[in-house]
């Protein structure tokens, strides 16, 4: 898969985040701090006697009343009667091969990274550390799909595999790696349809790694900032400018629909979605001119694939040069700090902070509400 297609693909997992459709809302269960997710709607964490029981929901697109448990055993416990020995994880885990590079933030987070022992798609890496790393051999690409590298991994003996979930559990890449034995843990954070529900799986991590309590710190720090800052909108911001966002790819325009999490951040932000009104589970492909007239009146166009001037907005298609946000200049794409090879770091660090995202929205849409403050993910596109 060419640079340019594995750049689309992710845009289009971040696009389709979340679309559960459901609201914000807290656990009333009672148990340990990490236990009930207050936001995330894809895991849950449970003590029972002794062993902590980490269900993921709905792992991947599509998927429907379907869970996978993981029974995390400290090291040198015995195993307890009646469980599965292939559904449990030691802990704290000391080897984790990352299929995604959205999930290397949150094990940095914590100070785990020299625990990531193999990492799919090296290029796309932002962190300074990381990419040191791989350039001194200590941290090897394991490759995709057909490219797999199945010696590797088994060489590497990973304590668990975690991926991302496009397909189901035994097709596909997945399929592959348990027949070698591998643990695959299924990360669904990129499904969840709210900002802090996305951040708030470092608590998985945090149970992965023995490091719960420093998990929920960091989790309830960003939940204050992320509330402080949509206070601030709510309270100053005097209008919700409309918004629109991506690029279309080959002719179509993928949506995000209006129960998405980057839905959720420009409404936070004090923004109005222009397809806001839309629901779906997956991105919605819709012709050029469809979503063209739509734009019409929108006033700020965010997220805009890779580009970073307005020539490569008309070289797409020279229509879009008649849009209102490209005629203001109101453009601002999420690509302030990238690296010369295609890493973003709104892919990486941006899923755990999405409170500094947030306010890079909110200060873009209501310039001057948050005074002196500079972009941390956005640039203007000139």
């Amino acid at each position: 898969m060419v640079r340019s297609n594995i750049i689309f693909l992710l845009c289009i997992i971040a696009l389709t985040c979340s679309c559960t459709g459901k609201s914000r809302h807290h656990g009333s269960e009672t148990g340990s701090p990490s236990a009930h997710p207050g936001y995330a709607e894809r895991f849950t964490l449970k003590e029972i006697n002794g062993i902590t029981v980490l269900t993921i929901k709905n792992p991947w697109q599509g998927a429907d009343g379907i869970s996978q448990e993981w029974y995390l055993l400290k090291r040198g416990d015995n195993i307890p009667a009646g469980i599965d020995s292939s559904r449990i994880i030691r802990v704290p885990v000391r080897k984790v091969i990352a299929m995604s590079t959205t999930f290397l933030s949150m094990i940095d987070t914590l100070g785990e990274s020299d625990k990531i022992t193999g990492i799919s798609g090296t290029d796309l890496i932002y962190n300074n550390k990381l990419r040191s790393d791989i350039r001194n051999g200590k941290i090897p690409d394991v490759g995709y799909d057909d490219n797999l590298d199945k010696e590797l991994i088994i060489k590497i003996k990973p304590d668990i595999l975690m991926i991302y979930g496009v397909g189901g559990e035994s097709s596909g890449l997945a399929g592959k790696l348990k027949e070698l034995g591998i643990k695959v843990l299924f990360n669904a954070d990129y499904l969840e349809n709210d900002p802090l529900g996305k951040a708030e799986w470092i608590k998985v991590y945090g149970a992965l790694f023995g490091k719960e309590k420093e998990a929920d710190s960091i989790f309830s720090g960003t939940v204050s900032e992320y509330d402080d800052i949509r206070e601030i909108v709510r309270k100053k911001a005097t209008e919700r400018p409309k918004v629109l966002l991506g690029l279309p790819w080959k002719d179509v325009w993928y949506v995000s629909p209006g129960n998405s999490y980057i839905s959720r951040l420009i409404s936070d932000a004090g923004g109005e979605y222009i397809w806001k009104d839309t629901e779906s589970e997956t991105s919605l492909p819709y012709g050029l001119e469809t979503v063209w007239l739509k734009a019409a009146g929108a006033e700020y166009w965010l997220n805009i694939s890779t580009v970073s001037d307005r020539g490569e907005i008309l070289a797409v298609d020279k229509r879009l040069g008649d849009l209102e946000a490209f005629s203001s200049g109101k453009m601002y794409n999420n690509n302030n700090r990238v690296t010369a090879i295609g890493g973003n770091d709104y892919w990486e660090s941006g899923s755990v902070r999405p409170q500094v995202i947030l306010k890079d929205i909110a200060s873009i849409l209501h310039p001057g509400l948050f005074p002196g403050y500079t972009y941390c993910y956005f640039k203007k596109v000139k």
